[in-house]
């Protein structure tokens, strides 16, 4: 079949959930977001007192990647200029409002706002609109080059005009369409670490995106004027530390990145491999997948519950074109991705009316769909400038719930760290499969990178551990379902309490992934207070220190929202 064919005989992954399944709370909610400019007669509610003259005013809705936070009505501002939000800062500080920034809205947490949340005395900064600008110092031989970006500049726009400059990243998210505030305000980060004869181009970085900032502006409070100013801080200066990855509690308006020579990257995506071999104990021999990372330095594997090889993507630095690769001059190669058939709608429609026996076959005939889709767009093996072998995950993904967490632990412990946490998981699922329950029908998804130095960002999940060198590795744990799944809160409890608890010791450690579900009770992620108050903090050795630092540059929390009350008051 060809690739035109199947596409006139599937359905976009927005379809379907526009169309199936109104058991999932994801088919509620994607229609267009609406804009009711103030003082239109559209408008719900009256538009904030003494608003600043001049800065555009609208009611919009607010929602979260999942759909499972959806605001609706919030008033949201957009920022023309970093003085914008220099205005608003000290606007809302005289009127006892807050202000979140608002990016691309590519997160499941509630960092922005939670759900339910009373925003009568909230207003949203958009950063897309206009605090857009891209600016590229070229590097030098042997030296790196830089970006300069505004918070509301997407990793596709930064990262093509890096490639105009013959600059790239390492790694970086498989989203394009992510704006950089917000990929930097909670760690975001790709997969990939180098190999033990690799010698990377100077600059590269292999931990977060955060850890590869050299200096930052944000909007804070000035004591001495009594007032909301823009300050710059560089890498030299520790209260940076606290900024670099600040979960919302700070309002960063624009970024300098270290950017290295750009490289060839090949990404061989590999389905013939039994998750039995890629996920089992070390030192079994075979094609695990720490093989790999010895190998390449560069993985991704997706696998599905109830299937028998998970799809592996694996990618390695090539110079030059291999024979039989395809070239990519663009990024987003997988297509088939975005796309799911009318038998996988029908699949999804019967798990969501209640039958969970359906789920097995719903995730046989995902991953069959990832084998004959490789084939038919001739992906199977691709090669190309950085992100356009990177960059893989379009906004048309179908919207499924995530937890994540970070582990910490040494190379040589990566396949430990990755068998225990599959033979759980199957443990888990196969428990609650003798009760007649299928909480999950999503893949599992793992990833590889190194730390942040020590010194880097306070809050990154990756910093390394100062009592633990050794711990030079990070294993990104992530499993997912669809919204509305009956039983996926009590699976993604159990499993995280086993996580936090495995975890530990000289072995390894564990700290959430920001941006994903964690401190789950049955109800839900981010509702378990002995997890927010007590093991988070815990996880995080200045996790104080980085709490006082953004509350004395913000001591009127302008830059806050309820659940941040809680998790860093």
């Amino acid at each position: 079949m060809s690739d035109d064919s199947a596409r006139r005989n599937s359905l976009t992954r927005r379809t379907l959930l526009g169309g199936a399944a109104a058991g999932f709370a994801a088919a509620a909610g994607l229609r267009p977001v609406y804009r009711i400019p103030a003082g239109s007669a559209a408008a719900t509610s009256t538009p904030p007192p003494d608003f600043p003259a001049g800065i555009p005013l609208a009611q919009q809705a607010f929602r979260n990647w999942s759909l499972e936070i959806v605001v609706e009505n919030v008033w949201t501002a957009s920022a023309r200029t970093p003085d914008d939000v220099v205005t608003l800062a000290n606007w809302a500080h005289q009127h006892g409002y807050r202000l979140r920034a608002r990016g691309k809205g590519h997160t499941w947490s509630p960092l922005v706002i939670p759900a339910g949340a009373d925003t009568d005395r909230t207003v949203l900064v958009d950063t897309t609109s206009h605090l857009t600008a891209v600016s590229v110092r070229p590097g030098s031989p042997g030296s790196p080059g830089s970006v300069t970006a505004q918070a509301g500049a997407t990793l596709d726009a930064i990262l093509a005009r890096l490639e105009e400059s013959g600059l790239g990243l390492a790694t970086t998210t498989a989203p394009g369409d992510l704006t950089i505030g917000g990929v930097l305000a909670i760690g975001g980060h790709g997969t990939g670490v180098p190999t033990a004869t690799e010698n990377p181009p100077a600059g590269s970085g292999f931990g977060t995106l955060s850890s590869q900032v050299s200096s930052l502006t944000a909007v804070v409070w000035s004591a001495p004027e009594g007032r909301y100013v823009l300050k710059t801080f560089t890498r030299s200066d520790p209260d940076i530390r606290a900024f670099l990855v600040h979960l919302g509690r700070a309002f960063v308006t624009e970024v300098t990145m270290t950017a290295a020579a750009n490289t060839r990257i090949r990404c061989q995506n590999w389905y013939d491999v039994n998750v039995a071999t890629v996920f089992g104990p070390p030192g079994t021999g075979g094609r695990t997948l720490a093989s790999y990372v010895d190998r390449t330095g560069r993985i991704e594997a997706i696998w599905f519950p109830f299937t028998d090889v998970p799809w592996l993507k694996v990618w390695s630095v090539a110079p030059s074109k291999p024979l039989f690769a395809k070239q990519l001059d663009a990024p987003y190669a997988y297509t088939f991705a975005n796309r799911v058939t009318e038998d996988m709608s029908k699949l999804l429609g019967e798990i969501a009316a209640g039958g969970g026996d359906k789920t097995p076959a719903f995730t046989k005939l995902a991953m069959s769909i990832v084998g004959s889709g490789l084939i038919v767009t001739g992906t199977w093996d691709v090669w190309g400038w950085s992100k356009n072998s990177l960059l893989y995950v379009e906004p048309t993904t179908l919207r499924i719930v995530e937890a994540g967490w970070a582990v910490l632990t040494s190379r040589a412990n990566v396949q430990r760290v990755v068998h225990e946490f599959y033979a759980r998981y199957q443990s888990v699922l196969t428990a609650h499969q003798s009760r007649g329950s299928y909480p999950v029908n999503g893949p599992i998804e793992l990833r590889i990178t190194a730390t942040d130095p020590a010194d880097g960002p306070l809050l990154s999940p990756a910093r390394a551990h100062p009592d633990h060198p050794e711990w030079d590795t990070v294993v990104w744990l992530d499993f997912a379902t669809y919204p509305g799944t009956p039983g996926a809160g009590p699976f993604f409890r159990e499993l995280e309490q086993w996580i936090w608890q495995n975890y530990t010791g000289s072995y390894a450690t564990v700290r959430p992934e920001w941006s994903k579900g964690w401190a789950y009770t049955d109800g839900g992620p981010w509702t378990d207070p002995a997890v927010l108050g007590g093991t988070v903090p815990a996880a995080f050795g200045d996790w104080h220190t980085a709490g006082e630092k953004l509350n004395s540059y913000d001591p009127g929390r302008v830059f806050s929202n309820a659940f941040l009350d809680t998790l860093l008051p």
